[in-house]
């Protein structure tokens, strides 16, 4: 059977126009910004289970890579299934600026909103 994520990686991650922008700037203000691209990955951590990991980084082997606005977004395989459908926002408010992931995945989320837990179907999906 095929996995229609790996089949149709460019929808698995959106990003708003305001976030493409933010990521275009920051790596244009890194000196070794040639080849990086956004990492999207999920950690197990945090007081909900999981945690979101966000960062600059070289494309490994398994790794799935897509253009968004011009960006290119980076996600391992095992995060994939976490992180399908997601957008990436850019958000500036009281409390910092920082970016955001809204994702349709997520049935619970801490109070600091810092961990979130999924689906139970698809937790189970990702330790086999």
């Amino acid at each position: 059977m095929t996995d229609p994520q790996t089949e149709t990686p460019q929808t698995a991650i959106a990003l708003t126009e305001k976030a493409a922008g933010k990521i275009g700037e920051l790596l244009g203000s890194q000196e070794d910004a040639e080849g990086q691209a956004l990492r999207v990955a999920v950690r197990g951590g945090g007081c909900s289970g999981f945690q979101y990991a966000l960062a600059f980084d070289r494309v490994k082997d398994d790794d799935h890579v897509f253009e968004v606005d011009g960006v290119s977004v980076i996600v391992d395989k095992v995060s994939m299934q976490f992180v399908f459908g997601s957008e990436v926002d850019y958000v500036e408010g009281l409390q910092g600026a920082g970016f955001q992931v809204n994702n349709p995945n997520v049935v619970a989320a801490c109070g600091c909103g810092s961990s979130f837990q999924v689906k139970e179907d698809t937790a189970e999906t990702a330790a086999v």
